[in-house]
């Protein structure tokens, strides 16, 4: 077997096809078929199966590619810190990200990253389930990831800060009045939710404890920009980081009483490459809330907004 199979057989499986995994990688068709034959003679399996919509990995083939996928990224890692030089550094690096964390400071590091190193390519996965990012840990397929907790030793784990938890409410809802909106206050009313598995839905309903222990459901989304986009609307309030908030929702932004926030937590994969870690150092550069002092009384009424302008 060869890393060559290995990106050949993902390029079927992520095209769904032989042609256009040859137009992708830029080779002749009969050169991946054969070479995707050569793979499945050599391992005894079949890898994939034809759909009336495309070649579908089999269930050996999805376990299979897995380790492929996890072997064709620790060789890129390999080529990249090979190449590293003093002044440059060549490859790919892969982050993931808890969805809603760092969305203003990871874009302003990355951007640092390729002016210092231009021929570097990111791959950013934005992950909403914790379980999810944990596993693409445990599995060494990323090099880098932000994400609220996690099980690494202080030298794979670094907390750059704080990530602050606000509420979107509809122009005209009387809770804008607050300097911070009691969670309370909003029992009974329908809320833009994140999918069941979202580390996201998981703060909202912790958030509400008992006094919403069954809040109800407007609508669930995928992203924080949409979740926001909707709160606006007026489908219901939405619970999303502050630095998630787009621009031109500012008004509609309340933070939450008592106050609920997470630590964002950068982890590096134990052999991770000069790229990784110039990255990190950028990371550590950027402006990062701390955790919210712990409220001990009612919120203040007709205050300013919070800004979470950049």
């Amino acid at each position: 077997m060869s890393l060559r199979q290995f990106e050949y057989a993902l390029a079927v499986a992520e095209e769904g096809s032989v042609t256009a995994a040859a137009e992708r990688l830029r080779v002749a068709q009969p050169s991946v078929s054969q070479q995707i034959r050569g793979l499945e003679r050599e391992l005894g399996v079949s890898l994939f199966t034809r759909t009336p919509t495309g070649l579908v990995p089999t269930t050996v083939g999805r376990a299979f590619l897995r380790e492929a996928q996890a072997a064709v990224s620790a060789a890129r890692r390999a080529r990249a810190t090979a190449r590293a030089g003093a002044e440059d550094l060549v490859g790919e690096i892969a982050v993931a990200v808890q969805m809603g964390f760092g969305t203003r400071q990871l874009p302003k590091a990355l951007a640092a990253l390729r002016r210092r190193y231009p021929r570097l390519e990111v791959t950013v996965f934005e992950e909403p389930s914790s379980a999810e990012l944990e596993r693409l840990c445990r599995r060494g397929e990323v090099g880098l990831a932000l994400m609220a907790a996690c099980e690494r030793t202080p030298a794979d784990a670094h907390r750059l800060g704080e990530e602050e938890f606000v509420v979107v409410l509809a122009p005209g809802h009387p809770q804008l009045a607050a300097d911070r909106v009691e969670l309370s206050a909003l029992a009974g009313e329908p809320w833009v939710r994140f999918d069941r598995d979202s580390a996201l839905d998981g703060v909202l309903l912790e958030a509400l404890g008992d006094s919403d222990p069954a809040p109800a459901t407007a609508a669930r989304v995928s992203q924080t920009a949409t979740a926001v986009r909707w709160a606006a609307h007026g489908l219901g309030a939405t619970l999303v980081t502050a630095s998630a908030v787009p621009a031109g929702h500012e008004h509609l932004v309340r933070p939450v009483f008592p106050a609920v926030s997470q630590p964002v937590i950068a982890v590096l994969r134990p052999d991770t490459g000069p790229a990784e870690a110039a990255l990190l150092h950028l990371l550590g550069r950027q402006t990062w809330s701390e955790a919210a002092p712990a409220a001990t009384s009612a919120p203040a009424t007709s205050a300013p907004a919070l800004s979470v302008a950049s």
